[in-house]
């Protein structure tokens, strides 16, 4: 049976209006976690998507003030799928187009659903026949583990203050909370994929079982690649090992082009010993 978009979108949408005041777009952007809107007319047409970096940039930009529209900054030229586009298809264009996380699903110009990495992950997890075992075993469904307790990324932590007078350890999330996120070389993707599922995450560092060195990062792009027999079964293989970093003493503004600039959502703060201390998220910058 091929699966197909309307198998697996999703159909309450959270949108903004072209003629919202990009302020609107931020507020929704952080309270859902979101890191890209659809942006609808009046009729419920797609007319573009506006981002946490479009956000970003409009906000560093003289041009543009308190009365902004979503329409001056969003980005017009959308891609976009069918309901009746299978999922094969969408996962091959969002691993091509690497900055794309969420498929606007259009029917006859109208914005019917969403589907997002988060989605396919979803299915691909249900179908794992590992983990349908791991089910039947335990007798549990999915949404019933007790998840360990992480510090949530990006809360915008600037609170106000002037980004050229803080340093990285001011707005990062660090261990001194719940603690920060991560898979070692060992663990399977299927855990992987299920912690990118339940907090929402768009990567997760790996690091050594002993000192909490930095190995490389496992992202929803390395969790989407083809379904295959020999593929990747554990974090080690998975991940890309060629990470940029920052160190908790960097200027923050040096971090902010790798984010901003450079498209990077996620980037490990390490130790100059290569101990990770943290995680900077474009939402801290809000």
């Amino acid at each position: 049976m091929v699966l197909r978009a309307r198998d697996v979108m999703t159909h309450r949408v959270v949108t903004v209006q072209a003629d919202d005041l990009v302020s609107r777009a931020e507020n929704r952007l952080a309270e859902m976690h979101f890191s890209a809107l659809p942006v609808v007319d009046r009729g419920r047409r797609l007319v573009g998507i506006i981002s946490l970096v479009d956000v970003l940039r409009a906000r560093e930009d003289p041009r543009f003030g308190p009365e902004t529209l979503v329409s001056e900054v969003m980005t017009a030229d959308v891609l976009s799928m069918a309901p009746t586009v299978s999922v094969d298809v969408i996962a091959n264009r969002m691993r091509t187009y690497g900055e794309v996380r969420v498929m606007p699903i259009v029917h006859r110009r109208e914005l019917v659903g969403v589907v997002t990495r988060s989605d396919l992950l979803r299915r691909r997890e249900m179908d794992n026949p590992l983990a349908r075992a791991a089910r039947k075993l335990t007798g549990r469904a999915d949404d019933s583990r007790e998840l360990p307790v992480v510090a949530h990324r990006g809360e915008g932590r600037l609170a106000g203050r002037d980004p050229s007078t803080l340093k990285v350890r001011d707005v990062m999330t660090d261990d001194s909370g719940d603690g920060i996120a991560v898979v070692y070389r060992s663990t399977p993707v299927v855990d992987v994929a299920q912690l990118l599922l339940d907090y929402r995450f768009t990567n997760v560092p790996v690091v050594t079982d002993e000192g909490g060195l930095l190995l490389g990062v496992v992202s929803e792009a390395d969790m989407l690649g083809p379904s295959r027999p020999g593929a990747a079964r554990t974090a080690g293989a998975a991940m890309t090992v060629d990470v940029e970093v920052v160190g908790p003493d960097d200027p923050l503004n040096a971090a902010r082009v790798l984010l901003v600039e450079r498209g990077f959502r996620v980037v490990p703060v390490v130790e100059s010993d290569g101990r990770l201390v943290g995680v900077l998220s474009r939402s801290d910058l809000l």
